[in-house]
C-alpha cells in the first residue's frame, strides 16, 4: 500500500551552521560530567536532536532481546512509553538495526510505520511520511535506536548527514555514560550480575512491570533491596495488580536466577491435592498414586517456590508447610523418609492475613514465617499516569494480534482511563483494551490500517453506572419488597466475593464458608451460573 496523504510544510527551516551545532552539543557534553537521572539525560538528548534536526517526534529505544523498549520520547503519545515493539513485527525496525548508517525511508514506502497514529503534532493526520532512524552501537554491540519522524514527507530533504553522524557519536557516548554509571552504582560483581539478570528478565518476559509513578518506583526499589537476600517475601495487594510479575522479578534479580522458579496457585486445588502438589507422594500412598512423584518443593530445589493465594491453604497444610519453612525438611505423602530442600519461598495474597489470623483461619506462626519481608503492590488507582503506559503495552499486543498498522487512543479515551478507579486493576485494564479493540474493529466496514479507540469504545461510563446501580441494591438502599432485597443482597455479596477471588469458585466457597455444592445451587438460583 502506498501512503498518499500529504502534509503541507509548516516547519521553520533551520540552517545548521558549525556555530549552531556547537551551541547545541556543548550542554550535552557538559551533561556527561553531571549527576542526572537517566530519564533526564535521555530527554535532553532528544530535545537537542529535535533542535538540530527539526521533526514532529523523536524516540530513543533500547534493544532488549528481540524487543525494542522506548526509554524516552518527544512528540509521541504518552502510551508509547509503555509499548514493547517486537522487532520481527516491524520491518522498518529490522532494516534500521541491520544498517550501521542512518536510514531514511521513502515517503511512499509500503512498510508500516510503528509510529502511525502516535505522533501528536497535527490533528487529523495520523500517518508518518518522513522517517529517519539510526542504530546506536555500544562496545561493538547494537544497543538500540534513535528515530526521527515527521508528517511532512519532505522534512528531512536537506538534512546534514555529517552533522547527524557527529550527533550520533555524542548520543552513543551519552548512552555509554548512563550504562557505566548504572554499573558503578552497584557495589560488587555479584550485585552487578543480579542486576543484569533482572534486566534481562525484565526485557525478555512477555509481560514486564511498566511505570514511572512514585508508587511504582518505590516498589521497584523494594524489589531491588530484597532480591539479593534469601528472605521469605509476602507480596500483598488487590486482585489484578500483578503480584506474580513481582515474584518473577524478585527471582530474576536473586542469586537463584539460574535455578527454577516453580509456581503453585493454592486456590486452584482442593485440599486433598494440595499436599501432594507441595510435598509429593510415593507409589500407593492413595488411590491413583501409581508412581513416586516429586512435589513443588523438590522441583524448586536450589531455586524459588511461588505460592499464590497462600491465604487459601487449610490449617492442616499450614502446619506441614511451617516445618519446611523452618528447617527445609519434608516428607512425601505415604513416606516416613525426610527430604531436605533448599528453597526460597515467595508468597502472595489479596487477603488481610492479620484479620485471617484473628478469625482463626490462619496460624499466627505460619503468618510470621511468611511475612519476613512484606511487600505491597500498589493498586492501579494510586499510580496516576502509569495507566496510559500500561495501556500502551496492551495496545501494542492487540495491534499485532489484530493485524493493524496502528492501534491508538483518542484524547477522550486517555482522559477516561485516567479518571476511572480501576477496581480490577491492571488485569481489568488489559481485558478492557482487548475487548474495546475487538468491538471497534467489528464496527468498521472494512479492515482499517489505523484504529482509534474512543471513550465510547471503552464504555467506562457504563461500568461506573453499573457499579452505582449495584450499590443501590444493597440492603440499606433496598426496596420494600423483602424477598427482592434479600436476593439482591445475596447476589451482591457473591459477586463481590468472586471478584476478590478472581472468579475462582473453590476459593469463593472457602471465603464464604459454604459447601461447594451449596454455592453452586445458590449461584444458579441467583442467575450467576
Amino acid at each position: 500500500m502506498v501512503k498518499s496523504t500529504l502534509v503541507k510544510k509548516t516547519h521553520t527551516e533551520v540552517k545548521l551552521t558549525p556555530g549552531l551545532l556547537l551551541d547545541a552539543l556543548v550542554p550535552l557534553m557538559q551533561d556527561l560530567s553531571r549527576d542526572l537521572a537517566d530519564a533526564q539525560r535521555y530527554r535532553r538528548l532528544l530535545h537537542t536532536m529535535r533542535t538540530l534536526f527539526p521533526a514532529d517526534a523523536a524516540a530513543l529505544l533500547r534493544l532488549e532481546g528481540d524487543t525494542l523498549v522506548p526509554l524516552a520520547i518527544e512528540g509521541l503519545s504518552v502510551d508509547t512509553l509503555g509499548r514493547r515493539f517486537r522487532v520481527a513485527d516491524h520491518p522498518r525496525f529490522v532494516q534500521l538495526l541491520a544498517n550501521p548508517e542512518p536510514t531514511r525511508f521513502a515517503a511512499d514506502s509500503d512498510l508500516p510505520d510503528p509510529y502511525d497514529g502516535l505522533v501528536q503534532a497535527v490533528s487529523g493526520h495520523l500517518e508518518v511520511h518522513d522517517c529517519l532512524g539510526c542504530p546506536l552501537v555500544i562496545n561493538g554491540r547494537p544497543w538500540g535506536l534513535l528515530t526521527l519522524d515527521a508528517l511532512d514527507p519532505a522534512r528531512f530533504d536537506g538534512i546534514d548527514m555529517a552533522s547527524l553522524s557527529a550527533f550520533l557519536s555524542l548520543a552513543a557516548a551519552t548512552v555509554s555514560v548512563v550504562e557505566r554509571i548504572d554499573t558503578l552504582a552497584r557495589t560488587g560483581e555479584e550485585e552487578s550480575r543480579h542486576a543484569e539478570a533482572y534486566r534481562q528478565a525484565h526485557g525478555q518476559n512477555r509481560r514486564t512491570m511498566i511505570g514511572n509513578s512514585k508508587a511504582h518506583k518505590r516498589m521497584m526499589q523494594e524489589i531491588g533491596i530484597v532480591a539479593g537476600s534469601d528472605l521469605t517475601v509476602l507480596i500483598t495487594g488487590e486482585t489484578g495488580v500483578g503480584k506474580e510479575l513481582v515474584a518473577n522479578a524478585i527471582h530474576a534479580a536473586s542469586p537463584r536466577a539460574n535455578k527454577p522458579l516453580i509456581s503453585l496457585n493454592c486456590a486452584a486445588l482442593p485440599d486433598t491435592l494440595v499436599e501432594s502438589e507441595l510435598f509429593g507422594h510415593v507409589r500407593g500412598a492413595f488411590s491413583g498414586a501409581l508412581a513416586d512423584r516429586r512435589g513443588k518443593f523438590e522441583l524448586a530445589h536450589g531455586g524459588t517456590l511461588f505460592l499464590d493465594e497462600v491465604g487459601e491453604l487449610s490449617l492442616g497444610v499450614q502446619a506441614k508447610l511451617l516445618r519446611v519453612l523452618q528447617n527445609g525438611q519434608l516428607q512425601r505423602i505415604g513416606s516416613d523418609r525426610d527430604h531436605s530442600v533448599d528453597v526460597r519461598v515467595i508468597a502472595a495474597t489479596n487477603r488481610d492475613l492479620v484479620e485471617e489470623v484473628k478469625a482463626g483461619r490462619l496460624r499466627a506462626d505460619f503468618y510470621h514465617r511468611l511475612s519476613v519481608y512484606p511487600l505491597r503492590v500498589p493498586p492501579l488507582r494510586e499510580r496516576g499516569r502509569d495507566v496510559l503506559m500500561l495501556a500502551g503495552s496492551f495496545l501494542e499486543e492487540n495491534r499485532s494480534r489484530l493485524g493493524l498498522s496502528s492501534l491508538r487512543l483518542a484524547s477522550d479515551a486517555q482522559t477516561a482511563l485516567l479518571d476511572y478507579a480501576w477496581p480490577g486493576n491492571v488485569r481489568e485494564l488489559e481485558h478492557l483494551i482487548g475487548r474495546s479493540a475487538l468491538k471497534a474493529l467489528a464496527a468498521q466496514a472494512e479492515h482499517p490500517r489505523i484504529l482509534t479507540l474512543t471513550a465510547a469504545h471503552l464504555g467506562l461510563d457504563d461500568a461506573r453506572n453499573e457499579s452505582a446501580t449495584a450499590g443501590a441494591t444493597r440492603p440499606e438502599a433496598a426496596a420494600a419488597d423483602f424477598r427482592s432485597a434479600v436476593i439482591s443482597f445475596e447476589r451482591a455479596v457473591l459477586q463481590d466475593a468472586l471478584v476478590r477471588n478472581n472468579q475462582n469458585w473453590a476459593s469463593t466457597a472457602r471465603e464464604l464458608q459454604l459447601d461447594r455444592a451449596n454455592l453452586n445451587r445458590l449461584a444458579r438460583r441467583l442467575g450467576l451460573k
